[in-house]
């Protein structure tokens, strides 16, 4: 079997096509885009997709982007990717300035270089491959760059399938792999835990009941409850972490009457929140703390002033590893890289608490960027495998739709 070796002017506009994804992605990056003020990027992603050529763009009434590709004469393959990022912390401590997206030897960096712009303009990119042959896929690809996930996971793309009616039958997460495959993460819950005490002079303490020495019970007591949870064969354990801890009195030579404990969960497969917050609960009980525990909740208004209400309550979440859109996926991978990838999950979560956990949609990831840099002021991705993930996420719709890599 003999391999075309493509014309020059192919090479050539393979090569601009590449150099657009890159410049491109530095525009995303020098686009401020906080948690609810995704307004500005989300306008430079619009008119750059009609720009590009794609037929069917919108913005939802949540501020959420969906560009359609396709005859809809067949099943609905969503690529998602939010917009909003982070704060970037400590940034006199980053390499570069976190919005300037430098390059330097082969790296991009800045703010949203791995959570999540280069999967989002390489998810443009590589749909925009298939504008040429859009009329024969079977079905639809459609383009979900949503809002509001890093503050509450799986709150906008709920919207775009129950609310804008959109109802994949694959759905695929451009949350960073380092151009592996996720197919699964472990659930979390956040609890607050309210703790009562009693107001007293801080010179008599012993007339009050103070509100903190209460709650280190109770931090004391999670740090044991951690050593005994369960532990799933693929996604491992589950665990408990304090990760914030307010107190209220009179004034700074008071006795506090009130303290707030948040407790982060993590659920490993097969547990739920009813479980977790029974141990709480049994905690608080055994150690005869006086409180009340809440999951909390996310309530903020989009950029576009619609606000969606949701529990702070994810499940866990895998997808068989024999499912056709995983096996599709690293066949995908294997042709673009010429080497297998690693199946893994994420530590971290995302969307799929929702598509997966909840819809039950079958949902896997794939995405430029190594997951451990997210959220760090290391943020960097290789230029090189911008160009790969834009040529997976192509050759995966042609697969599912086109029945052709």
């Amino acid at each position: 079997m003999t391999t075309r070796t493509p014309p020059i002017h192919d090479l050539e506009l393979e090569w601009r096509t590449a150099q657009d994804l890159v410049q491109f992605t530095q525009r995303l990056i020098q686009t401020p885009s906080l948690s609810t003020q995704e307004g500005e990027v989300a306008a430079l992603i619009v008119d750059h997709l009609k720009a590009l050529g794609f037929p069917d763009v919108r913005v939802d009434p949540m501020g959420n982007i969906l560009a359609v590709v396709g005859n809809g004469n067949g099943p609905t393959l969503l690529y998602d990717a939010h917009m909003d990022t982070v704060a970037a912390s400590a940034p006199d401590q980053w390499p570069h300035p976190p919005h300037a997206a430098v390059i330097d030897n082969g790296t991009l960096y800045g703010l949203g270089a791995v959570d999540m712009k280069s999967a989002l303009a390489c998810m443009i990119y590589g749909a925009r491959q298939l504008l040429s042959v859009q009329d024969r896929l079977n079905g639809r690809l459609v383009l979900a760059f949503v809002v509001q996930e890093e503050p509450c996971e799986g709150l906008a793309i709920r919207f775009v399938i129950e609310e804008d009616g959109i109802r994949p039958d694959y759905v695929l997460l451009g949350e960073p792999t380092a151009l592996q495959i996720s197919r699964g993460q472990r659930g979390r819950v956040l609890f607050k835990v309210s703790i009562r005490g009693k107001s007293a002079h801080g010179s008599q303490p012993e007339q009050g009941q103070n509100a903190i020495y209460a709650a280190a019970r109770l931090v004391f007591g999670v740090q044991i409850l951690a050593d005994s949870l369960p532990k799933d064969p693929f996604l491992g354990p589950a665990s408990i972490a304090v990760t914030a801890l307010e107190s209220h009195g009179a004034s700074l030579n008071a006795i506090p009457d009130q303290c707030t404990v948040y407790v982060d969960r993590r659920l490993t497969l097969g547990e739920t929140a009813m479980v977790a917050q029974a141990q709480l609960e049994s905690l608080l009980i055994r150690d005869e703390i006086p409180a009340s525990l809440e999951i909390t909740t996310y309530s903020e208004p989009s950029y576009t002033g619609l606000t969606r209400t949701a529990r702070e309550s994810y499940p866990a979440w895998v997808l068989d590893h024999t499912h056709p859109l995983v096996t599709e996926l690293a066949q995908t991978i294997q042709a673009v890289r010429g080497d297998s990838p690693e199946i893994g999950y994420w530590p971290f979560s995302t969307d799929g608490v929702y598509t997966m956990g909840q819809a039950n949609l079958p949902t896997a990831g794939f995405g430029p960027g190594d997951p451990a840099l997210a959220h760090t002021s290391l943020e960097h991705v290789r230029l090189d495998d911008l160009t790969a993930a834009a040529h997976v996420y192509a050759g995966l719709a042609a697969a599912l739709l086109l029945g052709d890599r």
